[in-house]
């Protein structure tokens, strides 16, 4: 299955790095924990990094209900989402040369509001199991309180294109002569071991008294 090209879409630098395949895109978007929001709210672009799960042919992120970019997200001019994955520093025998191994992903649309309660629960609960498998079960679960405090939006899979660069660099044939080191340093993201939060209750405050 793959995303029909669009004006927006359509690869027009580096084509044979691109893909519209839904396998490559989705791959790249289960292994990300950050995506980045851009649109334009009160009449300036605003790019917003923030956390999101994908679930089926839509990706969700949330906010609070006062998120001016997560609003205009769903008004008509819509916006775009990406989210980059980066795998290694290329260091080329020349300064121009040099790049970067990545996998990225760009979608384009128009956002909608999740309203239903029943729907809000599931894709909070997803973004919680985004960070540790199975965590939305060892946690608290959303109050009716929160829930309405929540902006949830819900963002197709519709429009838009992947883009990989795999290998070391690619330098002009004379510079092969040179004796400058040149080739690809990996670059991963590794969790830590787990801090336990030691923290107690936070102290009571009555009238300006910490008690």
């Amino acid at each position: 299955m793959a995303l029909s090209p669009t004006p927006r879409s359509r690869l027009r630098r580096r084509v044979a790095r691109g893909s519209h395949d839904r396998g490559v895109i989705d791959a790249i978007l289960d292994e990300a924990l950050v995506c980045h929001v851009g649109v334009v709210a009160d009449g300036a672009p605003v790019v917003l990094p923030t956390a999101f799960v994908r679930i089926d042919d839509h990706l969700y992120v949330h906010g609070a209900v006062a998120n001016a970019a997560l609003g205009a997200l769903c008004t008509d001019s819509g916006g775009c989402v990406t989210v980059t994955l980066l795998d290694g520093l290329v260091l080329a025998r020349s300064a121009f040369h040099h790049s970067m191994n990545y996998r990225s992903v760009v979608l384009f649309g128009r956002g909608e509001r999740v309203t239903d309660p029943g729907e809000q629960r599931t894709v909070l609960a997803g973004l919680v199991d985004r960070m540790a498998p199975g965590r939305s079960d060892a946690c608290r679960p959303p109050t009716p309180e929160e829930l309405r405090a929540t902006l949830v939006v819900r963002f197709p899979i519709r429009e838009g294109s992947a883009k990989v660069r795999t290998g070391g660099p690619i330098d002009d044939a004379e510079d092969y002569a040179l004796d400058h080191w040149a080739g690809v340093v990996p670059v991963r993201l590794v969790r830590g071991e787990p801090q336990r939060d030691e923290a107690t209750a936070p102290p009571v405050v009555t009238s300006g008294l910490v008690t």
